[in-house]
């Protein structure tokens, strides 16, 4: 096996966190996406949504799309558990790992995505009032998994999980898309403390 990643971007970087945290090395090969590598039929071949990362294994079949890479590996090594073990944490874990990545991960890459001049080739049309509105959404969205992490040690729970990873990744990715994290957030700037001094967190 080996994963196609591009080391800057933000999905790569969760599947780094996961295999660090499961203690798995698989080889990782950079790919540069620049333009002329995104529109390459080889590249198409390997994912058609031409992005990164790809999961290649050893019969050649390509899985893309993070979490999906993360629960092929996870049914491949069950510990740690970073789905849940049992039906009630799969189901707490799946819950506020999408209320994460499909709330507030998504509003921080659409503002990057419609504001940020490195986009401007990748997402067109950009459009500027959506970028700026997704800023405001992300905001909200934080606030919301605040005062979950104001009562819960974990996004999910007692235990870190794939939704820890995917709030980790979300949050420190407002920095690129310039979206200040308000400091006044008690509970995130707790849970961000704890979890970005993990090793796996510098994946």
């Amino acid at each position: 096996m080996k994963i196609i990643e591009t080391r800057a971007a933000p999905n790569p970087r969760r599947v780094r966190i996961f295999l660090a945290e499961k203690g798995l090395h698989i080889p990782l090969e950079e790919f540069e996406l620049n333009m002329d590598n995104i529109r390459s039929e080889e590249f198409a071949e390997l994912n058609p949504m031409r992005q990164v990362p790809i999961l290649v294994l050893d019969n050649g079949e390509c899985i893309s799309e993070t979490i999906a890479i993360c629960r092929y590996l996870e049914e491949l090594n069950l510990r740690p558990a970073l789905f849940g073990a049992t039906p009630i944490e799969k189901a707490r874990i799946e819950m506020w790992n999408r209320r994460a990545e499909l709330g507030f991960f998504f509003a921080v890459a659409q503002a990057f995505r419609h504001l940020h001049p490195r986009m401007s080739e990748r997402e067109v049309p950009q459009v500027r009032e959506w970028g700026e509105a997704n800023k405001e959404k992300a905001l909200q969205r934080l606030k919301i998994l605040d005062q979950r992490l104001q009562s819960s040690p974990f996004l999910a729970g007692d235990t870190y999980s794939i939704a820890d990873i995917t709030l980790l990744v979300a949050i420190d990715f407002m920095t690129t898309a310039r979206i200040e994290r308000p400091l006044s957030l008690a509970g995130v700037t707790r849970w961000y403390d704890e979890v970005s001094a993990r090793p796996s967190a510098r994946a």
